[in-house]
């Protein structure tokens, strides 16, 4: 799941070296936390948060078909 955020976030940032994703497991919960550069913040969020809403919808339903844990996806400052 790493790399499919990595994947979907590289194109739109200027700054692709800035990505991070980190991995936090509790439970039967696997939390995604990514942070980039933040002048790319914007591009990442996106207009209303579609952006956001748009990556995560992707994390979940490819989660869905390999994990029986629930997965979230976290955007840092």
């Amino acid at each position: 799941m790493k790399r499919l955020i990595e994947t979907i976030v590289t194109p739109l940032v200027d700054h692709p070296e800035s990505i991070e994703v980190h991995e936090q497991i509790s439970g039967n919960r696997v939390v995604y936390k990514l942070s980039v550069h933040p002048e790319d913040m914007g591009k990442v969020i996106g207009k209303q948060g579609r952006v956001a809403k748009a990556i995560r919808t992707i994390v979940y339903s490819a989660a869905s078909s390999h994990q029986s844990k629930r997965v979230f996806v976290d955007i840092l400052d």
